[in-house]
């Protein structure tokens, strides 16, 4: 995990106008709360050299450099190996360098005519967030990568034991298939992980940034309204990021075979109304959700937490993919045969043509591209029922709804 931001922030000030430096000095003596210590260059060279270092936690690049521009200096930094984060100063407003400042890696634009304390404070400790968490996406494919590693060192292993034991030729060459296969699934698993993080957490982050930024902007108490739209808008985003990690910590999980079935004996239909009340804080405005329990008594020996996670996902996909104000209707039966559990929504359906790969790690449905997600959560519902010994079917059609049903069955032998 990658620290917190420090109490000392080290800055390195690129600007070869030394009035500059002195005005921006002064405003950041004006920040509070934190200890800022600024250092300055005004030389392009000099300043590659400094940031070569890697000594400071930010830099703060003028666009006019002499023979030189910022974008430049921020684009060749980069290229040798910087990860701090680098905030452009113009003295004028420019869209067009302020987006190409951005595809070109500066985490954010700064007029300095206009800049304040609290503008200034806000775009570093902002721009040090995103840094941060652009180094945990890259902790997490090194991570992947070092998996990588280990896999093809077992398949190596797997080889050598192979030449010693003298086994069959068949045996050998299904061994190594079976290895290269499980190789070659760990990196497309990287693969389809690092785009699909990459674009997930940038969506939200991003979010977060713009609606930090406009927050600022609304001070009035008339404007309360506003300030409010924004603060739902990051708590949204944050519960979206919480949401991506736990898909990913859960296929971890299953993946190195930590989740275990641990039956135990509960009250199936209070531990669903339980639930549903959880739900109402998730669900969209005018849906509702509709529970109904058939069979006596209610008690069933089922993985309690499972269980809720198989629930909570098959609602939360119900809300997601229905509109404002429609129902969702949760159903559970118990009998002498088995236990059941199952979510009707009235969504937007699958198409036929998706349904065969519905349980595909990382894959979305064509309706789908629109939705928040990662394509992980209907393969995590399938292997957490597996795991429980129990079967998982669904019916839809595209424009009217999907229903999803969770079967166990109390003597699987019979």
């Amino acid at each position: 995990m990658t620290e917190p931001i420090p109490e000392t922030i080290r800055v390195l000030l690129v600007d070869d106008d030394e009035d500059d430096f002195i005005i921006t000095r002064d405003i950041i003596a004006d920040i509070p709360a934190r200890t800022y210590l600024l250092e300055w260059t005004s030389s392009f060279e000099a300043a590659l050299e400094k940031i070569a270092r890697k000594q400071h936690d930010v830099y703060l690049i003028d666009y006019r450099l002499g023979a030189h521009d910022g974008l430049e200096l921020i684009t060749r930094a980069l290229a040798n190996g910087s990860v701090a984060p680098f905030i452009l100063l113009t003295g004028q407003s420019d869209r067009e360098t302020d987006e190409r400042a951005m595809r070109l890696g500066a985490s954010d634009f700064l007029i300095k005519g206009r800049l304040t304390p609290f503008d200034l404070e806000r775009s570093i400790r902002y721009s040090m967030e995103h840094a941060r968490n652009l180094l945990e996406i890259q902790q997490l494919n090194a991570g992947l990568e070092q998996r990588v590693a280990a896999r093809t060192q077992e398949l190596a292993q797997a080889i050598t034991q192979l030449e010693e034991t003298n086994r069959s030729l068949f045996e050998a060459q299904q061994e190594i298939k079976k290895a290269l296969q499980k190789e070659k699934d760990l990196n497309e698993l990287k693969s389809r992980f690092v785009t699909i993080a990459s674009h997930e957490f940038r969506t939200p982050l991003s979010t977060v940034l713009s609606s930090a930024s406009l927050i600022g902007k609304y001070k009035l108490t008339e404007e309360d309204d506003k300030r409010q739209k924004h603060v739902n808008r990051i708590k949204s985003a944050v519960q979206n990021l919480t949401g991506i990690l736990n898909d990913f910590l859960s296929l971890s999980r299953i993946e190195e075979g930590k989740i275990y079935n641990v039956p135990t004996d509960f009250d199936l239909q209070a531990f669903m109304e339980e639930i549903v009340e959880e739900m109402q804080g998730y669900i969209k405005v005018g849906q509702q959700i509709h529970y109904h329990h058939q069979g006596q008594p209610a008690t069933v020996t089922l993985d309690k937490q499972l269980l809720k996670n198989i629930a909570l996902n098959l609602l939360s996909n119900a809300s997601k993919y229905s509109a404002e104000g429609k129902e969702i209707h949760l159903t559970t039966l118990v009998d002498a045969r088995q236990v059941l559990l199952q979510v009707q929504d009235q969504g937007i359906g699958i198409p036929e043509a998706d349904q065969t790969h519905l349980f595909t790690p990382f894959f979305r449905a064509q309706n789908a591209a629109n939705y928040e997600g990662t394509g992980l959560g209907l393969n995590i519902v399938k292997r957490y029922v597996d795991i429980m010994d129990g079967t998982l079917t669904y019916t839809s059609r595209q424009n009217e709804g999907t229903t999803f049903t969770v079967q166990f069955l109390k003597n699987p032998s019979l």
